[in-house]
C-alpha cells in the first residue's frame, strides 16, 4: 500500500476451512498509512465528493477542525488493503467481498494523520460455496485515543478443491 510503514505479518491460515474455530483471534496491528493531502485530493476527484472541509486547506483551518480531513469513505476504503495485509488464506481459489454488516464513523482524521487497523474474527462459516468470514476491523488513528472507524465486514474464502 502506498505511504504505508512498518510492515506487519499477517495471520496465515492453510485452507478457507482453518477459518473455522478461529473467532476471537486478533489480526494485526496493520502498518500505519500516512494520510495527505493528495491522498485526500484523490480520492475527491475518483469520487466527485469536493467539500471544502476536504479540499480546500485554506477554508478547512478556519473550519470546525482547523485542517482538512480524509473522507470517511475515503477511510473505509482503506480497510480493503489494511485487510490483505492483516490475513492470508491459503489455498484460496477467490476472495469475495461480502459487504458490511455495520459501519461507524468515531472520529475524523486530520491531514498528515497516520492510521492503521486492527481487526478480530468475530465468526466463520462454512457453507456449499466456502468459508463466510466475519471480521472486526478498527482504523486506529496515531495518537489519537478513539478510533477513526469500525466496520464489521463479512468475506467469503472459496476454496481451490470446489
Amino acid at each position: 500500500m502506498s505511504g504505508a510503514t512498518e510492515a506487519s505479518v499477517p495471520a496465515v491460515f492453510a485452507s478457507p476451512a482453518d477459518l473455522v474455530g478461529a473467532e476471537g483471534r486478533i489480526l494485526g496491528p496493520s502498518s500505519w498509512v500516512t494520510i495527505d493531502q493528495g491522498r485526500i485530493q484523490a480520492f475527491a476527484d475518483a469520487t466527485g465528493d469536493q467539500q471544502w472541509i476536504h479540499t480546500d486547506p485554506a477554508r478547512a483551518a478556519d473550519g470546525p477542525f482547523g485542517a482538512t480531513i480524509a473522507h470517511g469513505f475515503l477511510t473505509l476504503s482503506l480497510t480493503a488493503a489494511f485487510a490483505e495485509e492483516l490475513l492470508r488464506v491459503d489455498g484460496t481459489a477467490q476472495v469475495i467481498n461480502y459487504g458490511a454488516d455495520k459501519l461507524r464513523f468515531l472520529q475524523p482524521v486530520l491531514v498528515g494523520s497516520r492510521v492503521r487497523a486492527v481487526g478480530e474474527i468475530t465468526s466463520a462459516a462454512s457453507g456449499a460455496s466456502g468459508v463466510r468470514l466475519g471480521y472486526r476491523l478498527t482504523v486506529e488513528i496515531e495518537g489519537v485515543e478513539r478510533p477513526a472507524l469500525v466496520v464489521d465486514t463479512v468475506t467469503l474464502f472459496v476454496p481451490e478443491s470446489v
